[in-house]
């Protein structure tokens, strides 16, 4: 592991906190706004926000310890990187093939309705914020290379690049939620959705299985 400053460390681990606070409220929000509505898109936002949450509670904690615990071996610190990239891999590509499966088993006799507004707006906040943490993880990154602080730039962008084609999605039903190519649109941004993430999940994950153990 690269050593860091006391003053970048503390920055980091600030960083990676208040991620992780503002992300805590997410599942809970989108999974209301998943009930109130029938958009696949939706319910699979939900799924993937629970797993990133999962992720980034790991990678805090996971930072946490290395820098509380300058005496760990270099071997016991590669082993928590490794851990803390292949949990945010491994969100992402769970999330993607759950939204996969939803997806498919939708594909057929499904009708898109119900209140979108909730899951538009919480989705459209996500872009923006999920794109300043990828700027900021992507400036520390650049900074000062940190295993953990990489797989975060690659997360959020992936979150990103997410809410903003749920964006798309559940704006077509809330616009359009009768019209006949609504229903291939909302099913269309779910797989869409999962290929990226699966996409992403496995680039993340390719550097941690081939470091050497």
């Amino acid at each position: 592991m690269t050593s860091l400053t006391q003053e970048q460390a503390a920055s980091r681990e600030r960083t990676l906190l208040i991620a992780l606070l503002v992300s805590v409220p997410g599942p809970l929000l989108t999974g209301i706004a998943a009930a109130t509505s029938l958009s696949t898109t939706q319910v699979a936002d939900f799924v993937r926000r629970s797993a990133e949450l999962v992720a980034l509670f790991l990678s805090w904690w996971v930072f946490r310890q290395l820098q509380r615990n300058a005496a760990l071996q270099e071997a016991e610190q590669t082993r928590l990187e490794r851990a803390a990239g292949l949990s945010v891999a491994g969100a992402m590509a769970f999330s993607g093939a759950v939204m996969i499966i939803l997806a498919l088993s939708r594909l057929s006799a499904f009708e898109p309705g119900g209140n979108v507004i909730p899951g538009l707006t919480i989705a459209s906040l996500g872009v923006v914020a999920n794109g300043l943490f990828w700027r900021r993880y992507a400036n520390l990154t650049r900074e000062q290379y940190s295993p953990v602080i990489a797989a975060q730039q690659h997360l959020y962008r992936a979150k990103a690049s997410v809410d903003l084609t749920v964006v798309i999605a559940l704006a077509a039903v809330a616009i359009a939620p009768a019209h006949p190519a609504t229903p291939y649109i909302d099913i269309l941004g779910s797989l869409a959705v999962a290929g990226y993430l699966l996409w992403s999940g496995l680039r993340t994950a390719q550097p941690q299985l081939a470091a050497p153990r």
